[in-house]
């Protein structure tokens, strides 16, 4: 199934790449020369964070390990606090004490937990407009609902057991309740709170990049057990060569799309806008984002609900999956689209009576 993935991501490269030949005639390629200039800002927020995840991995492991063992858990899933392309699958392999239950929490539960914890409350949150910030929390709520359905329908599709998955993510799930509270009793304290979380491993990144560069240009490097920075970039490279391939694609589905999305607006009620954000968001969360103040009501919550699991699904995510774990890129791809799925799902129940008094 990964080689089915490739050799499409492989068709949309072409497509983009001859585009851009032709001088972006058809306006692919200035998809596949966006995703090659996203080189930088990927490697700026993960390159760094990989450097550092073995002393990450050992500092945080002599609380966590022993503490997960106790309570027989597999310290793997620890590592999902981050996001996949942010260490959170160096940190859980590292701790990992089964290499299954450390590809599950590193690839799956990192893309669609940890993504939200580093990325989606504080950037997304922060992001819009206060107008918007109640209609696009309304949907984080739902999503923080669905993710339990991506992240088992994932773990089966990888091979482990129902119970299995459950009670080695019970820890996340626990979180997520509680930061569905606490978006609900307390939204700005959360959204600060995680917005701190999200600065610091922002500053790890940096730190990790500045060691890694001296450590490259020098020899030396005064802490031991660092990553090359040479090999942490050969996963970056690794996404974004995925990406050369993917945003193209996803160029071109939201085209042949246009005649299906009106269909569903109108039996919706969304506006085009609201519509095209929802398969905006499975590339990248940011244009989604953008999108949201031309949004109408209900589609600024089925955004929010979206992302909490499909984000950057068809780009950083898939990219770094067939690149670190390429067996596991079509149980994260199924993990993301059922989960972003029932969120979408949900918000369109939950907003229903909205609509129709509207």
């Amino acid at each position: 199934m990964n080689q089915i993935i490739l050799y499409v991501m492989a068709v949309g490269a072409v497509i983009g790449g001859i585009d851009h030949m032709l001088g972006n005639r058809w306006g692919f390629g200035a998809r596949f020369e966006e995703a090659f200039r996203l080189l930088g800002p990927i490697g700026l927020s993960m390159a760094g964070i990989i450097c550092l995840a073995p002393l990450l991995s050992q500092g945080l492991g002599r609380v966590v390990v022993p503490l997960f063992t106790a309570l027989g858990l597999d310290p793997g899933i620890f590592g999902s606090i981050l996001a996949i392309d942010m260490g959170g699958y160096q940190m859980a392999m590292d701790l990992a004490a089964d290499p299954a239950i450390g590809r599950f929490s590193g690839i799956i539960v990192s893309a669609i937990f940890g993504c939200t914890v580093v990325f989606t409350i504080p950037v997304g949150l922060g992001a819009v407009r206060e107008a918007d910030r109640p209609f696009f929390t309304r949907g984080i709520l739902l999503g923080l609902v669905s993710m339990p359905a991506g992240i088992l329908a994932g773990g089966l599709a990888f091979g482990l057991s129902a119970g299995t998955i459950l009670f080695q993510a019970l820890p996340i799930l626990l979180i997520s309740a509680a930061l569905f509270v606490g978006l609900i009793k307390a939204p700005q304290a959360v959204v600060r709170g995680f917005g701190v979380f999200a600065k610091g491993v922002q500053a790890l990144a940096s730190l990790g990049l500045t060691l890694g560069a001296v450590q490259y240009m020098t020899g030396s490097c005064p802490l031991s057990n660092l990553t090359p920075l040479t090999e942490a970039m050969e996963t970056v490279c690794a996404i974004g060569i995925v990406m050369l391939g993917s945003m193209p694609l996803a160029e071109l589905v939201q085209r042949l799309m246009k005649a299906p999305f009106r269909w569903i607006g109108a039996l919706t009620g969304l506006n085009e806008v609201s519509t095209t954000g929802l398969l905006i968001g499975l590339v990248s969360v940011t244009p989604a984002l953008a999108m949201i103040p031309r949004m109408d009501e209900r589609g600024k919550v089925l955004c929010g609900a979206s992302v909490v699991c499909g984000a950057s699904a068809f780009s950083a995510h898939l990219g770094f999956a067939l690149s670190a774990e390429p067996e596991m890129a079509a149980p994260l791809l199924l993990a993301k689209l059922l989960g972003c799925a029932v969120g979408v799902v949900l918000a369109l129940a939950a907003t229903r009576r909205e609509t129709r008094e509207a």
